[in-house]
């Protein structure tokens, strides 16, 4: 049979009252009961019931967190840093999937039901409204790698990505590269928006001929191969593309080297994000590199603000990116 609140009471010799209160965040206990009530748990094993906690405090210490691309690689790593986070300061994620859709409504009433405390939604394609739904709801919420905006509806965390756009410009053109291209996701998604605008912000007084834009169907591996693998069919591909995300580069990157492309010898790749295997010795890839840590640590943070402050005023948290060098780009002339 469990351990019950009785058990570790008769153990302790004290009064079941007592091991509650031992047991409820800032609730008043001397510390002489403290340390007797729990060695007493610890000697039969018990842990509190997390339910009987948020029946009693009103808290039930859950963070939804919705992610919205399960099939980007990074998106892994960002689950990962994010449920380590928040399981480090006593908090359990609920996870919602999102992936292919745009309406908040269902999300919403889901996590209402589970009467969470906040909501963390990590995505940079989906739009400000969406997170901008659990606020007008009720619930505190923190847009992580969302749309900056100077007078944000929700907290925002992330990076500027038209800053992105233009350093990835830039950076082409002092590799003397002239014919250059974007090849980003999909063409409604605000960081594929957001990206291209920098990009061709950063190329105005460049002196490049023009530039070519297509677009991926998702931020997958496959899609940037597809799409790398059409403009090849189509013609000559340019000398040099920004994918503005790493997955679509090696999606890319695979579609060049089968069809005799040298990388960066006939072409220049640029990625997005630095995730983990744009580092692998086979990819090599020449990326952007998003603080991807630092923007899940702000997140969390910020998130335990507004639960604590629900009237807290939405403010937008910017992170800086810089150019991670690897070989999928020629050096600097």
């Amino acid at each position: 049979m469990p351990v019950t609140l009785k058990d570790v009471a008769q153990r302790a010799g004290v009064s079941r009252s007592a091991v509650s209160r031992t047991f409820t965040e800032g609730a008043s206990v001397s510390p002489k009961t403290r340390a007797k009530v729990e060695r007493a748990a610890a000697d039969l094993g018990y842990a509190p019931s997390a339910l009987a906690s948020a029946l009693s405090t009103g808290r039930t210490k859950l963070i939804g967190l919705v992610v919205s691309n399960f099939h980007n690689p990074l998106f892994l790593e960002v689950f990962d840093r994010f449920t380590t986070g928040l399981q480090a300061r006593g908090l359990r994620p609920l996870l919602v999937n999102l992936t292919g859709e745009t309406d908040p409504e269902a999300s919403v009433r889901m996590l209402r039901q589970y009467s969470v405390d906040g909501v963390i939604v990590a995505s940079s394609t989906l739009p400000p409204s969406f997170a901008g739904a659990f606020r007008k709801a009720g619930l505190p919420v923190v847009h992580s790698f969302g749309r900056w905006t100077a007078a944000p509806e929700t907290h925002v965390v992330g990076i500027d990505n038209r800053e992105c756009g233009r350093l990835a410009a830039r950076t082409l053109i002092e590799r003397g590269y002239r014919r250059v291209a974007f090849l980003g996701g999909p063409e409604a998604a605000t960081s594929t928006e957001d990206r291209l605008a920098g990009f061709l912000d950063g190329l105005t007084d460049a002196p490049v001929p023009g530039v070519m834009t297509s677009f991926a169907q998702g931020y997958t591996f496959e899609a940037g191969r597809a799409e790398m693998q059409r403009l090849i069919a189509a013609g000559p591909p340019a000398d040099a593309y920004f994918c503005g995300d790493d997955v679509l580069s090696i999606g890319a990157l695979s579609a060049l080297r089968e069809a005799g492309f040298s990388v960066p010898g006939d072409v220049g790749l640029i990625g997005l994000n630095d995730m983990q295997i744009a580092g692998w010795q086979n990819i090599d890839l020449t990326t952007i590199r998003q603080p991807v840590n630092a923007i899940i640590d702000a997140s969390i943070e910020l998130a335990l603000a507004t639960i604590e402050d629900p009237d807290r005023l939405p403010e937008a948290r910017l992170f800086a990116c810089h150019i991670v060098e690897r070989g999928t780009l020629r050096p600097i002339s």
